[in-house]
């Protein structure tokens, strides 16, 4: 197996021990051989959100829809890293960012649902729309 892939999977593993520092260690290394890995970068981006590093994670989320914008999981999870963040914003009382960051995280939410919504379509015409705002129950 390339060395790679192997990185990949060390890094799961710590993932799944909550060794977040070292599974980053080793999703950077499988990322040198292709930076636009976008399972390393999810993987990655959820890593750095449970260090406590929104911003980062924001931003690797932000590249994978970048790299995929049909991407549902990627739209999901920038929804999670925003409300982390809104979370931390209004814990330091700015409610102004906090608010911000909520708006963008129901966006993200509702395009998430859109893109998961267009895939059922293809196997399940009569498929109901999605809920309005709000409707989805993620885990924050």
């Amino acid at each position: 197996m390339s060395e790679h892939i192997e990185h990949y999977k060390e890094g799961l593993g710590h993932f799944g021990q909550s060794r977040f520092k070292e599974a980053i260690e080793c999703y950077n290394k499988a990322l040198e051989h292709d930076p636009d890995w976008v399972d390393v970068l999810h993987a990655l981006a959820m890593s750095q959100m449970n260090l406590g590093d929104a911003d980062t994670a924001i931003s690797i989320g932000q590249r994978i829809v970048e790299l995929d914008p049909g991407d549902a999981f990627a739209h999901t999870s920038l929804s999670i890293f925003y409300m982390r963040k809104s979370n931390t914003a209004e814990a330091a009382g700015d409610a102004d960012e906090a608010k911000r960051l909520i708006d963008l995280a129901e966006k993200e939410g509702a395009q998430a649902r859109m893109i998961s919504w267009k895939e059922e379509l293809k196997t399940n015409p009569d498929a109901a729309p999605p809920e309005a705002q709000g409707g989805m129950n993620v885990m924050q």
